[in-house]
């Protein structure tokens, strides 16, 4: 009897990849495709690709060129690449790469399987789409497709694509315009997720709160999403990312607010503190708007969590403006901060201002000091959870140090703490926090709240 072909995914980029590739690894294993240990025995090797900053260009063909001597010995191994830049670069991969078997793009997920055999069959083959095909969209397929590497957590994807037009991303280039899933379809989904285990759910979409404003006329239905994800038994906690600070909306607070399950946790992406710069990124919103939203969630919310994206040397930035980035930081007082350096895009408006980009050795100081007063911040935040007895949902070994495991509360911060005999990766504990550092916090186990529930899952590796 023949051995079945085994596969191995490599992802690069956000959650919304990593998503992807869960999917994509349950088409292939519903194809009659066993995983492998690594690149090394696998029959087929597929790279999920981001394109968001120049150095996703550098990661995969680097990438790339590791699996050409690789495929030199073992001939009959498939490459395939798919994701963003493969959207966006299309023929020219093969073109850089013609060891590459088949390209694939965001819109076309669900036929990486057919491509793959046809590729055996006829040869090398891209296939890209402009847009979603209805018929077979696997942006939009159910868990069912899904294989996971967490056993109690699951990502579920409420649209793909947005309609906003900030002048640095690549995006919209590439996922297209928005589409909603139906609720039903959600709310079937998440009940699913939940009879296999999965209590905490982390809602995906390039701007969740515009859901539903593609289906309704009554304009976006994200509160009432939360609402109704809340009431799916099992349930016990659920997160979103990433929200655009122009369409939080009161309804939104007020849904985050009364729905238990729901986090005191928000990332909201402010980018910049300069109203000047946050016009040319086209980001629809000022810094006082901004703050007065964030004013109303931080009021109606208790013990909220909030992080933030920011981007450093966005061409033009001049000296008094970063001040004006580092004020607002100051101001904000966030939690934590994904903290970026501008990278230009190729068919975005802000890679036409080449006369007007920063030198590098300016950024790298700017970068370094907004890392300064964000490492504040988040010693600060930590520091005042010192003596709080926090609900932590267990994730792992601490990749701190060996003898400890790793958690997460329900703000989303990270504890390390000591391995205990009964405590398995799914376990809810109640942990007396007793140090914080700016980038997690130490704690010590009082009890176990819930044991957990679930099964095996398959590992997907990430790059």
């Amino acid at each position: 009897m023949t051995a079945p072909k085994t596969f191995s995914i490599r992802t690069f980029g956000c959650q919304m990849n990593e998503h992807d590739s869960e999917r994509l690894a349950g088409l292939l294993v519903a194809d009659g495709l066993v995983p492998a240990t690594n690149d090394q025995e696998a029959d087929v090797v597929v790279l999920n690709t981001c394109t968001i900053r120049e150095n996703a260009d550098l990661k995969l063909y680097s990438a790339l060129g590791h699996l050409k001597a690789l495929k030199e010995q073992r001939p009959d191994m498939q490459i395939a690449v798919g994701g963003c830049m493969a959207q966006k670069d299309r023929g020219a991969i093969q073109q850089r790469a013609s060891w590459v078997d088949v390209v694939f793009g965001t819109h076309n997920l669900a036929s990486a399987p057919a491509l793959l055999r046809r590729a055996r069959r006829e040869g090398p083959l891209t296939e890209v789409l402009d847009a979603p095909d209805p018929q077979a969209n696997l942006d939009m397929a159910p868990a069912l497709y899904a294989v996971r590497e967490s056993a109690y957590a699951a990502w579920i994807t409420i649209q793909t694509g947005c309609d906003n037009t900030c002048s640095y991303c690549i995006v919209p280039s590439v996922r297209g315009r928005e589409i909603s899933r139906p609720m039903t379809d959600l709310i079937e989904e998440a009940t699913m997720l939940a009879s296999s285990g999965v209590v905490e759910l982390t809602v995906l979409g390039q701007n969740v709160n515009s859901y539903g404003r593609d289906i309704t006329r009554r304009g976006p239905l994200f509160a009432e999403l939360l609402r109704a994800l809340g009431e799916v038994a099992g349930i016990e906690r659920i997160r979103f990312t990433s929200p655009h600070p122009k369409d939080l909306r009161p309804e939104t607070i007020a849904a985050m607010a009364e729905t238990p399950t729901v986090c005191p946790q928000l990332h909201l992406p402010l980018q910049h503190g300069s109203n000047r710069v946050l016009a040319a990124m086209r980001r629809g919103y000022t810094l006082e708007r901004y703050l007065e939203r964030l004013a109303l969630a931080r009021e109606a919310i208790p013990d909220l969590a909030v992080t933030t994206d920011l981007i450093v040397g966005f061409p033009g930035e001049t000296d008094a403006e970063f001040d004006e980035l580092l004020a607002a930081v100051s101001v904000a007082q966030f939690d934590s901060a994904y903290t970026f350096i501008f990278s230009a895009r190729e068919g975005t408006r802000a890679a036409l201002m080449t006369d007007q980009f920063i030198a590098d050795d300016v950024i790298k100081d700017r970068f370094e000091r907004l890392k300064q007063v964000l490492d504040r911040s988040a010693l600060l935040k930590h520091e005042a959870r010192v003596g709080r007895l926090e609900e932590v949902l267990v994730e792992g070994p601490s990749r701190r140090n060996a003898a400890m495991l790793s958690g997460r509360t329900r703000q989303g911060k990270l504890v390390h703490f000591a391995c205990q005999d009964d405590v398995r990766v799914g376990t809810l504990v109640s942990l007396r926090v007793n140090h914080g550092a700016p980038y997690h916090l130490l704690g010590e186990i009082e009890d176990i709240v819930r044991a957990p529930r679930h099964k095996v899952r398959i590992p997907l590796r990430s790059s």
